[in-house]
C-alpha cells in the first residue's frame, strides 16, 4: 500500500473546515475513544505515559487548538471517558494572530482521577466554578484550599505564616534559607567563618486567584543580621482546591562573589506543633524503589519488657496506641528511661549513597541508622493527631541534598528540605583555572585553537547564574501509611500530566508542525524511527553510566567522547557541558512530539531546567546571555543568544503552562540590548562591523542572534498580544527580507526601538554554518506560515536552497561562491522545505541525497560496545563516533526531513 501524500498545514485547515462547517477533524487517540460523544471542536487527552495517577493532588497542563477554531472568550469543559464531567480551571496562553486561542492552560483540583482518557471542549457557557475562597489584604494573602487556611505575610522573612486546619495550627513558619561561609572548606579551615541567612521579601504577587487553582509568586534576597543581601530568589506556592499538599517551584540566583562567598546550604524550613505521646511520634523517609525507613521518636520494640503485640502493631502501623495507663506495668512504669531520638537527617552526598542519621537531641552523638543508594526526597513527621511530610523533586539526581528534623521530641519540631546540604563541602563556584596568562584577544583565541575554550579574564563568573528546584508540603489529618507514603511519593517524583496526542499536535500546526508520527508507515520511517531510538536510549545510559547528575549538572549532556581515556571530555575546555550547543534541546522535544514517550518528556523537562536557568545569566553584566559550552556551565566567554534562546523553552512552557519558564522567556524578550556590551563577534571581527555609538543600534548576526530574537518577540506576541512587539518583529523580518542578499547579508545593525535592520553596504553574500542550527531553522519555519511576508519568505527560501547548492547555483543566484561550509546534513531539513515549497522533485531528491551523504554529521550510528575492566574505572557503554552535536542534528534533520517531504 502506498503512502498518502503529506497534506501542508495550511491545505489541512483549509479542507478540515470545507468538511466540517469549521468544526476540526480529530484524529482517533485512545481505544476508548468510541466512549466520548463526537464534537469536532473538542480534544481528547490522555496521561504522559498512559497510567491514570493513584494520587492526585492537583495538576496543570496546556493544550493547542486550530487556528480560527476558539474564540478568545471560551471557557471549557473536561470530561471522563466515563462521561463524568470533572472541575477544570482554564485560561489563555498564547493566541494565533486572528485572535483566536492557539495554546490555553488548564489545571484541575485534587480529586481522584482513575479515567484513562478525557475530552477538553470549548464551551460558550461559562461555569460558575466552587471551590478555593481567596482575600488579600495589604499585608496578607490569605488561601483556604477546603479544608486547609493558609496565610502568606506581604513583607518580612515568612513565606506562610501559618498553615491551619480549623483553630489547629499544622505548620508555622515557613521561611527560606542560606548558610554562607567566607573561604571552602579545603583552603583555609582555620579561618572559616559561617553566617546564616534568611529570604526577606521585597516583592509579592497574586498571580493567579482561582476557585480551583492559585498562584502567588515572591522575590526577595536572603539577608544576614547585619543587613546583608545575598543570593535573591523567585519562589512561586501551588494552590489547589482539597489539595492536602502545596507545591513549590523554587529558584536561587547567584549574585556573590565566587572568591569570598561560598554557600553551605540552601533551604526551606517549617515549624511543626507536635501533640502526640512521645512514642506515637513518628519519622518516615522514602528511600530507593518503594522501601521506607519507618521509626517513632520513642520506639516501643526490641525492649527488655514486651509490651505487646497491639500496641508494638500500632506503633509499626503509625497509629495511635493505647492510653500508657493500658501498658503492661513493667513497661509504663519505666517508659520515661526510654530514650527519645528528637533529630533526624537523611543526606544524599552523591547519586549512588544516602545515609540517615539520628540522636536524641543537640549535644549529643549521631548514631548510624540506615544506609541505601538512592533517596526518593520525601520525609514525614508528626503522628496520629496530625503529620506534616516535605519532598524535593528530582532530589538523588540534584545530590546534594539533606531532608532534616530536630527537636522532634519537643512541642515544635523544626523541619527543613536542604537543596544544598549542609553536610556537603560548602559549594564552590569558583573559575577551574587561572587563565594561564590569556589576558588578549590573540592569545585567547590560540587556546580556542587547542581546548576549544574560548576564555576570556572575568567572563567566566557564575555571577547571575540560576538554579530551579520543585519541592511538595504536605499536611495530612494521620501518620501516612507506607501505601499512603509510596503514592505522594510517585506524585512528587512524576507528577501527573495531560497532554493531546501527537498526531493531533502536528495538524495543529504548532512549532511548525516539523515531526512526523507512527500515522507514516515506510521503511525509512521505520529506519529513522529505529535509529532515532537507539540514539534517545544511548544518551539516557550515558546520563546513567557517567553520572551526569548534580545541584549544577542535572539535565545536561556532555558535548564530546573522548575515545582514548574512554569518558567524556568533562576537563578539556568547551567539549565538556553541552550548554545546547547544536540544540540538543530541540531535538529532545521534537523527538517527545514524535513519540509521545513519557521518558523522553522527562529528558527534555530536566535539560530545560538546567540550560534555561543554569546556562543563562539572570543578573549581572551578562545577563540575560547564556554562555557558550564549557568545562562549568558558565565559564566560556562567549555570552550569547543562541544559549539563552526561547527556543528551547517554548515546548515546556506551552505543554505545562509553568509560570518560572515564562518568566524566562520574557527575560529574553529585551536581550539584545546586552549586545550592546557584550559583543559576540568581538575577538574575530574588526570594530567597524559592529561598533556603534548610537545606545538605540545594536549589531546582529541575522542567525543565532536574530534567531533568537525572533523567538523571544514570537512568544511574547502570541502570549500578550502586544502590538508594539507585534510591530518589531514584522519589522525586523521585513528589513531581512529586504537586504541585498536576504539571510546571506549576514547581519546588520538594528534599531532598538523599531526592530528594523540598516541595509547593508555590501553586495557580497556570506554563510556561516551556525546560523541555522540554533532554532532559527524552527523559528523561520514558524513565522514563514503565521506571517507569510513575501519578502521575508523569498529570503527564507533562498536560504534554504541556496546553503547546500554546488558554488556554481551559488554564483550564479548570489553573485559568489559562499566557500567550504559545514553541517550539510543538518542543512538537509532547509532544502527540503524550499523543495517542499516550490513543488520541486529536484531539490526533494538532492535533501534527500544531502541528509543521507552524512556530510558533517551522521551516516549511520555506531554499535555500541560495553567497556569494563582495568581499562576503565567503571563499566560503560560507548559507541565511536557518537557527539552530542551530530546527534542532535541528525535527529533534527531526519524528523524534519521527514516530517515536511513525506514518501514523495
Amino acid at each position: 500500500m502506498k503512502n498518502k501524500p503529506k497534506i501542508s498545514r495550511r491545505s489541512f485547515v483549509k479542507a478540515s473546515t470545507a468538511l466540517t462547517g469549521g468544526a476540526y477533524l480529530l484524529s482517533p487517540m485512545m481505544a476508548n475513544a468510541h466512549f466520548f460523544q463526537r464534537n469536532n471542536d473538542s480534544v481528547q487527552l490522555a496521561w504522559l505515559g498512559n497510567t491514570a495517577p493513584k494520587y492526585n493532588q492537583g495538576f496543570t497542563w496546556g493544550t493547542c487548538w486550530p487556528k480560527g477554531k476558539v474564540k478568545r472568550e471560551s471557557s471549557f469543559d473536561l470530561v471522563s471517558s466515563e462521561r463524568e464531567e470533572i472541575p477544570v480551571q482554564s485560561w489563555p496562553l498564547a493566541y494565533w494572530p486572528d485572535g483566536s486561542l492557539k495554546w490555553t492552560g488548564h489545571a484541575v483540583p485534587a480529586i481522584e482521577l482513575s479515567h484513562t482518557a478525557f475530552q477538553l471542549s470549548p464551551t460558550s457557557k461559562a461555569k460558575s466554578l466552587q471551590g478555593m475562597k481567596v482575600e488579600e489584604s495589604d499585608t496578607t494573602i490569605k488561601i483556604d484550599t477546603g479544608d486547609l487556611l493558609y496565610t502568606i505575610p506581604k513583607s518580612g522573612n515568612q513565606i506562610i505564616s501559618s498553615i491551619q486546619k480549623g483553630e489547629r495550627s499544622l505548620a508555622k513558619n515557613g521561611r527560606l534559607v542560606v548558610l554562607h561561609q567566607n573561604v571552602s572548606d579545603e583552603d583555609a579551615a582555620d579561618q572559616i567563618m559561617k553566617t546564616n541567612f534568611q529570604g526577606n521579601i521585597s516583592k509579592i504577587s497574586l498571580e493567579q486567584k482561582g476557585a480551583l487553582r492559585s498562584v502567588v509568586k515572591i522575590e526577595g534576597s536572603h539577608r544576614s543580621d547585619s543587613g546583608r543581601d545575598f543570593i535573591s530568589y523567585v519562589v512561586r506556592l501551588y494552590f489547589y482546591h482539597q489539595a492536602a499538599s502545596f507545591k513549590m517551584v523554587h529558584t536561587i540566583i547567584f549574585d556573590g562573589e565566587e572568591e569570598t562567598d561560598f554557600i553551605k546550604g540552601i533551604g526551606v524550613k517549617f515549624d511543626v506543633p507536635m501533640k502526640d505521646e512521645l512514642h506515637d511520634r513518628h519519622i518516615r523517609f522514602a528511600g530507593q524503589d518503594d522501601g521506607i525507613f519507618s521509626e517513632a521518636v520513642r520506639g516501643l520494640t526490641g525492649l527488655r519488657r514486651d509490651p505487646g503485640k497491639v500496641i508494638i502493631g500500632a506503633q509499626l502501623a503509625g497509629e495511635k496506641t493505647p492510653a500508657i495507663s493500658e501498658f503492661p506495668a513493667n513497661v509504663s512504669k519505666n517508659i520515661n528511661y526510654i530514650p527519645a531520638f528528637g533529630d533526624y537527617t537523611l543526606f544524599q552526598g552523591d547519586a549512588d549513597s544516602f545515609s540517615i542519621r539520628k540522636r536524641t537531641a543537640e549535644g549529643h552523638s549521631w548514631l548510624n541508622s540506615a544506609h541505601g543508594k538512592r533517596a526518593r526526597g520525601l520525609v514525614a513527621v508528626g503522628g496520629p493527631s496530625g503529620s506534616f511530610a516535605f519532598g524535593v523533586r528530582n532530589f538523588w539526581e540534584s545530590f546534594p541534598g539533606q531532608l532534616d528534623i530536630k527537636n522532634a521530641h519537643t512541642d515544635t519540631a523544626e523541619v527543613t528540605a536542604w537543596l544544598w546540604a549542609p553536610n556537603s563541602p560548602a559549594m564552590d563556584l569558583r573559575f577551574y583555572h587561572d587563565g594561564m596568562g590569556q589576558d588578549t584577544y590573540p592569545k585567547q583565541l590560540d587556546a580556542l585553537d587547542i581546548t576549544y575554550e574560548d576564555y576570556e579574564p572575568g567572563f567566566g563568573t557564575a555571577k547571575g547564574v540560576a538554579r530551579t528546584s520543585e519541592l511538595n508540603f504536605w499536611t495530612l489529618d494521620a501518620t501516612p501509611s507506607h501505601s499512603q507514603f509510596n503514592d505522594m511519593c510517585t506524585y512528587l517524583e512524576e507528577p501527573p500530566l495531560l497532554t493531546a496526542d501527537s498526531e493531533y499536535m502536528l495538524q495543529v500546526g504548532v512549532f511548525g508542525g516539523l515531526w512526523y508520527t507512527d500515522k507514516l508507515q515506510s521503511d525509512r520511517a521505520k529506519e529513522f524511527n529505529e535509529q532515532l531510538d537507539w540514539y534517545f536510549d544511548f544518551y539516557q545510559k550515558q546520563v546513567k553510566e557517567h553520572k551526569w547528575y548534580g545541584f549544577w549538572d542535572f539535565g545536561d549532556f556532555m558535548h564530546t567522547y573522548d575515545t582514548d581515556r574512554h569518558m567524556w571530555r568533562y576537563d578539556v575546555g568547551g567539549f565538556a557541558w553541552d550548554n545546547s550547543e547544536l540544540s540538543t534541546d530541540l531535538w529532545l522535544w521534537y523527538y517527545y512530539l514524535k513519540t509521545g514517550k513519557k521518558e523522553a518528556f522527562r529528558v527534555a523537562e530536566a535539560m530545560t531546567r538546567h540550560t534555561g536557568e543554569v546556562d543563562v545569566h539572570h543578573s549581572g553584566p551578562f545577563a540575560p546571555l547564556g554562555s557558550r559550552h564549557n568545562v562549568m556551565h558558565w565559564g566560556c566567554s562567549a555570552k550569547q543568544l543562541r544559549i539563552s534562546t526561547a527556543a528551547n523553552r517554548r515546548f515546556f512552557y506551552y505543554l505545562t503552562a509553568d509560570e518560572r519558564t515564562g518568566d524566562l522567556m520574557r527575560e529574553q524578550v529585551n536581550a539584545a540590548e546586552a549586545l550592546l556590551k557584550v559583543v559576540p563577534i568581538r575577538k574575530v571581527a574588526p570594530k567597524e562591523t559592529w561598533g556603534t555609538d548610537d545606545p538605540n543600534r545594536v549589531y546582529l548576526g541575522f542567525g543565532t542572534d536574530w534567531g533568537s530574537v525572533a523567538a523571544a518577540w514570537l512568544t511574547e506576541w502570541e502570549r500578550t498580544e502586544d502590538k508594539e512587539i507585534r510591530e518589531k518583529l514584522l519589522n525586523s523580518m521585513r528589513s531581512i527580507g529586504n537586504q541585498p542578499k536576504g539571510f546571506y547579508s549576514m547581519g546588520s545593525r538594528m534599531n532598538l526601538q523599531t526592530g528594523e535592520f540598516e541595509k547593508v553596504k555590501t553586495n557580497r553574500a556570506s554563510a556561516s554554518h551556525l546560523s541555522a542550527v540554533f532554532g532559527l531553522t524552527e523559528i523561520a519555519i514558524e513565522l514563514y506560515e503565521l506571517v507569510d511576508m513575501k519578502s521575508f519568505n523569498k529570503a527564507w527560501l533562498q536560504y534554504c536552497e541556496m546553503y547546500n547548492a554546488s558554488p556554481e547555483e551559488q554564483e550564479n543566484v548570489l553573485g559568489n561562491r559562499l566557500g567550504k561550509l559545514n553541517l550539510q546534513q543538518g542543512h538537509a531539513r532547509l532544502t527540503a522545505f524550499v523543495a517542499k515549497e516550490k513543488s520541486d522533485p529536484r531539490l526533494a531528491k538532492r535533501a534527500w541525497e544531502e541528509f543521507y551523504a552524512g556530510e558533517g554529521g551522521i551516516r549511520r550510528h555506531g554499535v555500541a560496545k560495553e567497556i569494563s575492566g582495568p581499562e576503565v574505572l567503571t563499566p560503560r557503554t560507548e559507541a565511536l563516533g557518537v557527539s552530542t552535536n551530530a546527534t542532535a542534528q541528525w535527529g533534527l534533520a531526519a524528523m524534519h526531513c521527514l516530517a515536511i517531504l513525506g514518501e514523495k
